[in-house]
């Protein structure tokens, strides 16, 4: 039975590991590694530090299915909508551009509930596993651990950014060609920062939308009533805002600590939202690698570095930055699994 070690927990990483598990069940033992405290890598959603707010999505909004992906990747759609994770989005979202045919969904139980339904069937997963090296040991890959100690596989597939990537140590870097190289080299990310911002229960929010678009101002580029976008508000529990600031915002204070940088988004929030009650809570988070802005051109979807012991790069620098593209990259990286093993 080969052993396939997919590094990185979030959408890519836990729909190849659940479609793996199902098409090849007796012939791979699967094993996801990520170097955070939980799964959904930029699909995360965080929880208050008690149990009197809603939970936040401090990454991923919603997804916008085209007409296009809908029927391409009906499969996947109708899994999470008959399972509950995804269910249409319906709240007031000023400022959206709705393009022809799509459809967008919002998730009830946040945007990580998408990456725990494919990964709650798929293999042995494990967190704050940080991968600092590969070394490629006859016909298996030895994949060391910043934490110290390493382990053998027969397959590796590396799904974080790219940059990331090209941080590993050992053989990666000389297996690379100098198309490759470059073509990695030249993936570019947005960076951004989030802020969750928990209520207590008896706060109500007087603005009518369930999420904004802010066009005039140069901090703060979306504002979401977290819990209403996902028709979750209700007696019990206080109401969630997430902030995302703009890309030429989080590029200016990209360098700071995000303890630092709260303040400011926090004074510009109330430039926007005067009449804004004290949160219980506030969470910041830094996004350095946001949103792929330009992914590796002419891409099925993976890079494979090594056919034998297997090494292959997948994730939305591979293919576009939304949903639809880890979808597309997944089922790509899934192709090259099943011709292997």
């Amino acid at each position: 039975m080969s052993r396939v070690l997919i590094v990185g927990a979030g959408l890519t990483g836990s729909l190849c590991a659940c479609l793996l598990r199902r098409e090849l069940q007796n012939k791979v033992h699967i094993v996801v590694w990520d170097k955070a405290k939980g799964s959904g890598g930029r699909m995360s959603t965080s929880r208050p530090p008690d149990s009197l707010s809603h939970s936040a999505d401090l990454g991923a909004q919603y997804i916008t299915a085209t007409a296009a992906y809908a029927q391409s990747h009906h499969s996947v759609y109708s899994e999470l909508m008959a399972a509950g994770v995804l269910q249409p989005l319906d709240g007031l979202v000023e400022g959206l551009r709705q393009r022809d045919g799509s459809t967008d969904y919002m998730t009830p139980l946040g945007m990580s509930s998408v990456v725990k339904h494919f990964l709650s069937e798929s293999a042995d997963l494990f967190f704050e596993h940080h991968v600092t090296g590969l070394y490629r040991r006859g016909a298996s890959w030895e994949v060391q651990r910043k934490a110290g100690g390493s382990e053998m596989f027969d397959a590796v597939v590396l799904t974080m950014p790219v940059p990331q990537i090209l941080q590993l140590q050992g053989d990666l870097g000389h297996m690379l060609s100098v198309e490759q190289r470059q073509q990695l080299d030249g993936v570019v990310y947005s960076s951004r920062f989030a802020l969750a911002l928990f209520f207590p229960p008896d706060v109500v929010f007087s603005f009518p939308w369930a999420a904004r678009y802010v066009t005039n101002n140069r901090s703060i580029c979306y504002i979401a009533a977290d819990s209403r976008k996902r028709n979750a508000d209700g007696p019990g529990r206080g109401p969630s805002l997430v902030v995302h600031t703009s890309v030429p915002f989080g590029v200016e204070h990209l360098e700071k600590d995000k303890e630092d940088v709260q303040p400011i988004i926090l004074q510009e929030l109330h430039k926007l939202l005067p009449d804004l009650p004290q949160p219980i809570s506030i969470k910041c988070q830094k996004w350095r690698y946001s949103q792929v802005l330009t992914s590796v051109p002419n891409c099925p979807g993976h890079m494979t570095i090594h056919d034998h012991p297997l090494l292959v790069c997948g994730g939305d620098s591979f293919v576009h930055s939304n949903f639809d593209g880890c979808v597309e990259s997944a089922l790509s990286v899934l192709s090259v699994l099943k011709a292997s093993l």
